[in-house]
């Protein structure tokens, strides 16, 4: 659906549309009827490190009814138990296999795709550990380099720049871990992967455009096969429409928006793709109160 002839909202719980004439009404599904809930974290559980208003309660709620949970981030600085960890602090108990970061999937990437690569890493020590975790081989070397993985790096240089423009000139792949260009932090925002990726990719004189996290159909796919569901029984929750909502979209899973973080109603209003729900907290995915909201990547 799109916004424009009709216009969905969400009320108490269900996803109903309502024609621009008026002339009728058609119920589609409770927003707490899936089997499964896969949620962002920056800007959906969490602002940083602060916890968001309801979050806690609505995932022991969710837990609490049998529902499937996967926490879904394309960070590219943390670990999924670093990400576990976190969350425990912040009083959302999880499993480390409930935690599917674009780090870990990245070397999930490269054990499936292209096990005999060489990888010269772009980025923290979170991704060399990741990568030693899938025994993927990574090296300094540009001219050994068979790929370059880039994420987000708080400490780059030069020379880390001179290394990756030097290993794709020679002829390796270029792969970023995820395509976000920035990340909104208190007080303002930080330079994230796609930063990092497009300075690779000018200094070598090609055209970056992979990547392995959120929206890419490998990171959706590897979701489902953990959830073990149809994707019509998942719901994927987040603030990003460029990346949680349309992975969701790519993928099957139904979509939520929650207008915690990055994305407002306006912004979901002026895309071409719409979520399927608009939320203003997590709460509201209980249905225990009714809500009105309007609804609104080349990839590996």
């Amino acid at each position: 659906m799109r916004l424009g002839a009709t216009y969905p909202y969400s009320y108490a719980g269900f996803f109903v549309v309502f024609s621009g004439e008026g002339e009728g009404v058609g119920m589609i599904k409770r927003i707490d009827s899936y089997d499964a809930y896969c949620f962002d974290l920056d800007g959906t559980i969490y602002a940083a490190d602060r916890l968001l208003p309801g979050a806690a309660e609505t995932i022991r709620a969710l837990r609490g009814r049998g529902k499937k949970l996967l926490f879904l981030t394309n960070s590219s600085v943390l670990t999924r138990e670093q990400c576990r960890r976190k969350l425990e602090a912040m009083g959302v108990p999880c499993r480390e296999d409930e935690v599917l970061t674009a780090l870990y999937v990245s070397g999930l990437y490269f054990s499936r795709v292209a096990p005999n690569a060489k990888v010269l890493l772009l980025g923290e020590a979170a991704m060399r550990s990741q990568m030693d975790e899938f025994g993927v081989e990574w090296t300094v070397d540009p001219d050994a380099a068979t790929h370059v993985l880039v994420g987000s790096d708080r400490e780059f240089t030069y020379e880390k720049l001179r290394l990756g423009m030097e290993a794709v000139r020679a002829g390796a792949r270029l792969i970023a871990v995820n395509p976000d260009p920035a990340c909104p932090v208190p007080g303002g925002h930080i330079p994230d992967t796609w930063a990092f990726m497009q300075a690779v990719s000018a200094a070598a004189e090609v055209r970056g455009e992979h990547y392995v996290g959120k929206p890419s159909t490998f990171f959706a796919r590897y979701a489902l096969e953990w959830l073990r569901l149809p994707p019509d029984r998942c719901l994927i929750v987040g603030d990003r429409l460029e990346t949680d909502i349309a992975m969701g979209l790519r993928s099957g899973m139904r979509t939520a928006l929650v207008l915690t973080g990055i994305a407002t109603l306006e912004d979901a209003k002026r895309q071409s793709f719409e979520p399927d729900y608009v939320i203003d907290e997590l709460p509201e995915l209980l249905c225990e109160e009714g809500t009105t909201a309007g609804a609104a990547g080349e990839t590996i």
